[in-house]
């Protein structure tokens, strides 16, 4: 019995030294620079990917709009307040925003209102101080492209998206092919004040 128990443990400590170390005290965040960087050399990821997935996790990348509407309600424009702070502290970034719909109307009437909303959100992030030159052409996708699949009306469908779609071409950081730089610099969120600040001065952004 006690030579079983002797050998389970070496096998158990074997086991152990085969791990890689630190690999429980990595949680994601330590190696992701690293990570990232051997994905874009083999061409997994872009830079703007990168900076995209950031966006997306820092802060919401969507709003929502009533039936047959290209207003923006209070819970949109306080969103794209957060997405102006975002997107002032990186001005080395280029971004797209998409308009959808839900799957009531035709295909023509959908692209024309998803076109409309989109520019609703463009304008009141120009009205927040972001260059329009950073904010590539709106794109419709009408009723193409539903998050829920459903034939009825639904809010969730409703809905713009904001990427990160590039960098400025004549940035000096880009031009010095600083992407590193760019991409994990901190965000520093206590600048949401000042955007709630402005919003105050400034039109509703609706059209």
């Amino acid at each position: 019995m006690q030579k079983w128990i002797i050998t389970l443990g070496l096998s158990v400590a074997v086991a152990a030294c085969t791990r890689e170390a630190g690999y429980e005290a990595d949680t994601g965040t330590f190696g992701n620079a690293t990570l990232n960087n051997i994905q874009v050399m083999n061409g997994e990821l872009t830079y703007a990917q990168i900076l995209g997935q950031r966006f997306a996790a820092e802060v919401p990348t969507q709003i929502n709009f009533a039936f047959d509407s290209a207003k923006l309600d209070a819970t949109a424009q306080n969103i794209l307040l957060r997405q102006a702070v975002w997107i002032k502290q990186f001005p080395e970034a280029r971004f797209r925003v998409f308009g959808h719909t839900d799957a009531v109307g035709s295909q023509s009437y959908n692209q024309a209102l998803g076109q409309r909303r989109a520019n609703a959100a463009v304008a009141f992030l120009t009205q927040q101080g972001i260059s329009r030159s950073r904010l590539e052409a709106v794109v419709s996708f009408g009723k193409t492209r539903p998050l829920i699949d459903t034939a009825t009306r639904d809010r969730r469908n409703r809905r713009t998206v904001t990427e990160v779609s590039g960098f400025v071409d004549r940035n000096p950081l880009v031009l010095d092919g600083k992407y590193a730089q760019i991409i994990y610099r901190e965000y520093v969120e206590s600048a949401t004040r000042e955007s709630y600040i402005q919003r105050e001065d400034s039109p509703s952004g609706e059209e």
